[in-house]
């Protein structure tokens, strides 16, 4: 286990300059679009998911965009879904869409509290809502395995998890998700120092069978600012363990100038989403600054890993 400083010297060695993109999106009005999905096709249509928000706001709501020509348009009468981060995955042959819910707390209806919540179905009209995580949990991710069963990624924090630490556990169906199985969920090996915290985004199946887990990473400095890097790690569902540690893949320099939400945020980037490509690179999605949505490329984390 390496602190963020040891992983950013290594990046820092060894990156090089790609292409990068800025989205464009269309409906949001004065809205910011942020923290997307990658894209995935949905009854033929290529669509990216992504957090609407005002800048002044932390109540979002997901849209879904379709691509026309070089920009992503909003596309109307979709499931209304008043979640933040979105992600995606396939489920028995469904969507299953998720992202994070905001609401008063019960203990203190001033202050706000969270959860992630599920939503499945066949299209982007008729996502049913299937599951709500524990309060307090954001960055809880699934994977269907080739045998049917489902790899659930948690993110527990205080007692358990600190600032915010990465559970595993498997399910045989969807019907075994509980509150209680997430909670009870067994940490990772040690893969974040005390003072990082960070969560999956994103889970790939690797060719091998190890799932290659893009994630996120992250720390406060002296001054309380946040810093957020987009990371990789590979982790065996057969034993459960890390087999790849955790690496940074890009950082907030990698990317072009633009807005941020406040000023402790300017040094954030949130993986959305990796559409790996035939050629070894692969494309990376990721939200910048809680305030813009931006593309990489960059060379496939994890095609030297699949053997």
């Amino acid at each position: 286990m390496k602190e963020i400083a040891e992983l950013l010297k290594e990046y820092r060695a060894k990156n090089e300059a790609t292409a990068v993109e800025r989205l464009r999106f269309v409906g949001a009005l004065d809205h910011d679009v942020y923290n997307i999905t990658a894209p995935f096709v949905v009854n033929g249509t290529e669509v990216i998911a992504g957090r609407i928000e005002a800048r002044d706001s932390e109540m979002a709501h997901i849209g879904f965009f379709e691509k026309q020509d070089d920009a992503w348009v909003l596309l109307e009468n979709t499931t209304e879904l008043a979640l933040q981060d979105p992600f995606v995955t396939r489920i028995d042959n469904a969507w299953l869409i998720g992202g994070v819910e905001v609401f008063p707390s019960a203990e203190d209806p001033a202050k706000l509290a969270w959860r992630t919540c599920l939503y499945r179905g066949t299209s982007l009209t008729d996502l049913t809502l299937v599951f709500q995580g524990p309060v307090g949990m954001k960055d809880l991710r699934l994977k269907q395995l080739p045998s049917g069963e489902i790899a659930v990624f948690t993110r527990p924090q205080g007692k358990k998890g600190g600032r915010g630490k990465i559970g595993f556990c498997l399910v045989k169906n969807l019907a075994e998700l509980t509150v209680a199985c997430v909670e009870e969920a067994p940490l990772l090996a040690p893969h974040f120092a005390d003072e990082d915290w960070g969560g999956a985004n994103e889970i790939h199946l690797l060719k091998n069978g190890q799932l290659g887990v893009l994630g996120h990473i992250a720390n406060f400095d002296s001054a309380g600012d946040r810093h957020y890097y987009a990371a990789v790690c590979v982790v065996d569902p057969a034993t459960s363990e890390i087999v790849v540690p955790m690496t940074i893949i890009s950082e907030r320099a990698d990317f072009l100038d633009g807005p941020t939400k406040r000023p402790d945020l300017v040094d954030v980037v949130f993986s959305g989403g990796l559409v790996r490509k035939p050629d070894g690179t692969a494309d990376l999605y990721v939200g910048i600054s809680d305030a813009d949505a931006q593309k990489r490329v960059i060379r496939d984390p994890f095609v030297k890993f699949e053997g």
